[in-house]
């Protein structure tokens, strides 16, 4: 009789030091699906831009611009800044890209706006994209998917779509 209780004893220690390890904190974390990834902007993700990569700089009329980023007057320049030097993957940005575009001119005009790749099936039909408007200390004004300033944002890149949605590279 003390055989069968000191082999049930032992059988159930060894099953509970089994349970335990299998279920033990040493277990890697479960990465979630790719396609969850999210980056959501606050006004610290802007700060600095003018210390970001150029890619790009225009001036005076852009047809394509119409009135956007004031791309119907000529003495306005457009200067558009990558944060952290993004760099397309497969032909597209990675959740996280951070583009800022200062529209400016001598006297009357200082707009900032941004675009951030924010991921997780935010704005689906427009890449990922969320749209910004910014004061002149970078802090978020107002910010969007479609619906930002009327929809203009996504419906003037819905034009670059075969681009990421972004027109400089």
């Amino acid at each position: 009789m003390k055989k069968t209780t000191l082999f049930t004893l032992l059988i159930a220690t060894i099953g509970g030091l089994i349970f335990l390890q299998a279920c033990g904190p040493d277990d890697p974390p479960i990465d979630p699906p790719v396609d969850s990834e999210e980056f959501i902007a606050d006004n610290s993700t802007f700060a600095g831009w003018q210390n970001w990569t150029l890619a790009d700089t225009n001036t005076g009329p852009d047809p394509a611009l119409g009135s956007a980023h004031h791309g119907n007057d000529s003495t306005v320049t457009r200067s558009i800044y990558f944060k952290d030097d993004a760099m397309r993957v497969d032909s597209m940005f990675p959740v996280g890209t951070v583009i800022v575009k200062h529209s400016s001119n001598d006297s009357t005009v200082n707009e900032y706006t941004g675009m951030v790749k924010r991921g997780n099936d935010f704005n689906p039909n427009y890449g990922n994209w969320e749209f910004f408007v910014l004061d002149e200390n970078s802090e978020i004004i107002s910010r969007g998917g479609t619906d930002l300033m009327g929809g203009a944002c996504t419906g003037c890149h819905s034009q670059a779509d075969n681009n990421d949605y972004v027109f400089t590279d």
